[in-house]
Protein backbone atom coordinates (compact mmCIF):
# COMPACT_ATOMS: atom_id res chain seq x y z
CA UNK A 1 0.00 0.00 0.00
CA UNK A 2 2.91 2.40 0.57
CA UNK A 3 3.51 2.30 -3.18
CA UNK A 4 0.11 3.92 -3.69
CA UNK A 5 -0.30 6.12 -0.64
CA UNK A 6 2.88 8.04 -0.01
CA UNK A 7 3.57 11.76 0.20
CA UNK A 8 5.33 12.11 -3.15
CA UNK A 9 2.70 10.25 -5.14
CA UNK A 10 -0.28 12.01 -3.58
CA UNK A 11 1.39 15.43 -3.90
CA UNK A 12 1.94 14.79 -7.59
CA UNK A 13 -1.63 13.62 -8.08
CA UNK A 14 -3.03 16.72 -6.37
CA UNK A 15 -0.81 19.27 -8.09
CA UNK A 16 -0.40 17.85 -11.60
CA UNK A 17 -3.00 16.65 -14.05
CA UNK A 18 -3.28 15.97 -17.76
CA UNK A 19 -5.10 13.67 -20.18
CA UNK A 20 -3.75 10.52 -18.49
CA UNK A 21 -4.68 11.74 -15.01
CA UNK A 22 -7.48 14.30 -14.87
CA UNK A 23 -6.83 15.20 -11.25
CA UNK A 24 -8.97 14.74 -8.17
CA UNK A 25 -12.54 15.93 -7.87
CA UNK A 26 -13.38 16.44 -4.22
CA UNK A 27 -16.74 16.65 -2.42
CA UNK A 28 -16.51 18.98 0.58
CA UNK A 29 -19.16 19.77 3.17
CA UNK A 30 -18.63 22.25 6.01
CA UNK A 31 -14.89 22.15 5.38
CA UNK A 32 -14.71 18.35 5.56
CA UNK A 33 -13.82 16.09 2.65
CA UNK A 34 -16.63 13.56 2.25
CA UNK A 35 -15.57 12.05 -1.06
CA UNK A 36 -12.97 12.17 -3.80
CA UNK A 37 -12.41 10.58 -7.16
CA UNK A 38 -10.36 10.80 -10.30
CA UNK A 39 -9.60 9.15 -13.58
CA UNK A 40 -7.87 9.57 -16.89
CA UNK A 41 -7.55 8.28 -20.39
CA UNK A 42 -6.01 4.87 -20.99
CA UNK A 43 -6.27 4.94 -24.79
CA UNK A 44 -7.87 6.98 -27.56
CA UNK A 45 -11.57 7.21 -26.73
CA UNK A 46 -11.22 5.10 -23.57
CA UNK A 47 -11.33 6.58 -20.08
CA UNK A 48 -10.89 4.90 -16.75
CA UNK A 49 -12.06 5.69 -13.25
CA UNK A 50 -8.95 5.15 -11.16
CA UNK A 51 -10.19 6.08 -7.69
CA UNK A 52 -13.50 6.82 -5.98
CA UNK A 53 -13.52 7.16 -2.20
CA UNK A 54 -16.32 8.16 0.15
CA UNK A 55 -16.66 8.75 3.85
CA UNK A 56 -18.19 5.40 4.87
CA UNK A 57 -20.82 7.22 6.94
CA UNK A 58 -21.98 9.14 3.85
CA UNK A 59 -22.81 6.27 1.51
CA UNK A 60 -26.15 6.20 -0.33
CA UNK A 61 -26.46 9.99 -0.43
CA UNK A 62 -25.58 10.42 -4.11
CA UNK A 63 -22.06 11.71 -3.47
CA UNK A 64 -20.37 8.88 -5.35
CA UNK A 65 -22.82 9.27 -8.22
CA UNK A 66 -22.06 13.00 -8.52
CA UNK A 67 -18.31 12.37 -8.46
CA UNK A 68 -18.61 9.64 -11.10
CA UNK A 69 -20.78 11.92 -13.28
CA UNK A 70 -18.22 14.73 -13.02
CA UNK A 71 -15.29 12.49 -13.92
CA UNK A 72 -17.30 10.97 -16.79
CA UNK A 73 -18.12 14.44 -18.15
CA UNK A 74 -14.47 15.43 -18.04
CA UNK A 75 -13.49 12.31 -19.95
CA UNK A 76 -16.23 12.77 -22.56
CA UNK A 77 -16.05 16.51 -23.11
CA UNK A 78 -12.37 17.31 -22.61
CA UNK A 79 -10.79 14.07 -23.83
CA UNK A 80 -13.34 12.50 -26.20
CA UNK A 81 -14.00 9.28 -24.29
CA UNK A 82 -16.72 7.00 -25.63
CA UNK A 83 -16.02 4.10 -23.28
CA UNK A 84 -15.12 3.98 -19.59
CA UNK A 85 -13.48 1.26 -17.50
CA UNK A 86 -13.09 0.62 -13.78
CA UNK A 87 -11.38 -2.06 -11.68
CA UNK A 88 -13.06 -3.39 -8.57
CA UNK A 89 -11.53 -5.73 -6.04
CA UNK A 90 -13.19 -9.12 -6.19
CA UNK A 91 -15.70 -9.48 -3.37
CA UNK A 92 -16.23 -5.73 -2.89
CA UNK A 93 -19.93 -5.85 -1.97
CA UNK A 94 -20.35 -2.09 -1.97
CA UNK A 95 -18.60 -1.11 -5.20
CA UNK A 96 -19.81 -3.89 -7.50
CA UNK A 97 -23.55 -3.10 -7.16
CA UNK A 98 -22.81 0.63 -7.44
CA UNK A 99 -20.96 0.28 -10.75
CA UNK A 100 -23.43 -2.24 -12.15
CA UNK A 101 -26.28 0.19 -11.34
CA UNK A 102 -24.38 2.83 -13.34
CA UNK A 103 -24.31 0.62 -16.42
CA UNK A 104 -20.90 -1.00 -16.07
CA UNK A 105 -20.73 -4.60 -17.29
CA UNK A 106 -18.32 -7.23 -16.03
CA UNK A 107 -15.68 -8.04 -18.65
CA UNK A 108 -12.97 -10.17 -17.04
CA UNK A 109 -10.80 -10.89 -14.00
CA UNK A 110 -7.26 -9.62 -13.77
CA UNK A 111 -4.77 -11.15 -11.36
CA UNK A 112 -1.85 -8.79 -10.75
CA UNK A 113 1.39 -10.81 -10.84
CA UNK A 114 2.92 -8.69 -8.06
CA UNK A 115 -0.15 -9.17 -5.78
CA UNK A 116 -2.04 -12.30 -6.87
CA UNK A 117 -4.25 -12.18 -3.76
CA UNK A 118 -5.78 -8.86 -4.99
CA UNK A 119 -7.95 -10.09 -7.86
CA UNK A 120 -9.41 -7.22 -9.85
CA UNK A 121 -12.71 -7.42 -11.68
CA UNK A 122 -12.69 -5.29 -14.83
CA UNK A 123 -15.90 -3.51 -15.80
CA UNK A 124 -16.69 -1.18 -18.69
CA UNK A 125 -19.54 0.85 -20.16
CA UNK A 126 -20.22 3.06 -23.14
CA UNK A 127 -20.51 6.75 -22.27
Amino acid sequence: MNDYYNYERITGEVTEFNRNWGGYFVAVENGNVIGAGGGGMIDDGIGELFVLYLDPDRRNEGIGTKLLETITQQQKVEYGAKEQWVSVQKGNRKAIPFYEAKGFKFRHEKIPPQNPEYIKLRYSRLI
